[in-house]
C-alpha cells in the first residue's frame, strides 16, 4: 500500500552548490534522492511525487527544511538512522505519514531565521526601522528570474530581529 511520508531535516550548506538538483554538481537535494534511491525509499523523485519545502543558495545551510514522498514500505524510527548513516552535511530528525495531497511546497506560512556578525558600532534602531519597510504585500520581481506565469507579489507578515552581543537573528515569518 503506498503512503507518504514527510521527513524534517537540517544541512551545514557549505560543502554545497545549493539546494537544488543540478547536472555534475554536489547539492543537497541531489545527495537526499541519491540516498533515498540507495535505501530502496524511493524508485524515481517523479514516480514518488518527491517535494521540498524550499531551496538556498550556495553555502547556505538549514535547520528545518522539509521533504516528502510516496513510499510503499511503513516505516520506522530506525530510517532515520539508515538515512543519516548515509549522508554527510545532512541530518534527518523527524518524519511522520501525511495526507496524499500533502506537498511541502505549499505551506501556509514559511519562517526564514538568519543570523549576521555586526560591529559594535551597528545601528540596530536603523536597521530594525529598515526591516519594518518590508513588511506587507511587496513585489519581489527584481529578486527572481523573469517568468511571465510566476507571480512575484508576496506578503511579509512580520519581522523579529534580535541582537545577543555581536549577533542578529532576523526571523521572517511569510506567505508561500
Amino acid at each position: 500500500m503506498k503512503m507518504r511520508y514527510a521527513f524534517k531535516f537540517a544541512y551545514d550548506g557549505i560543502n554545497f552548490h545549493g539546494y537544488a538538483r543540478q547536472p555534475n554538481v554536489y547539492t543537497v537535494e541531489g545527495a537526499i534522492i541519491n540516498t533515498l534511491e540507495i535505501l530502496r525509499l524511493i524508485n524515481n523523485p517523479k514516480i514518488n511525487r518527491f517535494g521540498s519545502a524550499s531551496r538556498t543558495d550556495k553555502g547556505v545551510s538549514a535547520l528545518g527544511n522539509v521533504i516528502a514522498f510516496d513510499c510503499y514500505y511503513d516505516l520506522s524510527i530506525e530510517v532515520l538512522s539508515e538515512i543519516n548513516e548515509e549522508l554527510d552535511d545532512i541530518w534527518f530528525y523527524g518524519f511522520k505519514e501525511v495526507d496524499q495531497k500533502f506537498y511541502p511546497r505549499f505551506a501556509k506560512l514559511r519562517h526564514y531565521r538568519y543570523y549576521l556578525k555586526v560591529n559594535d558600532d551597528f545601528d540596530f534602531d536603523a536597521f530594525l526601522e529598515g526591516a519594518n519597510l518590508f513588511t506587507g504585500e511587496r513585489d519581489f520581481k527584481n529578486f527572481c528570474k523573469h517568468d511571465e506565469r510566476r507571480k512575484t507579489v508576496r506578503e511579509i507578515k512580520n519581522i523579529i530581529v534580535d541582537k545577543f552581543g555581536n549577533l542578529l537573528s532576523i526571523n521572517f515569518f511569510a506567505q508561500t
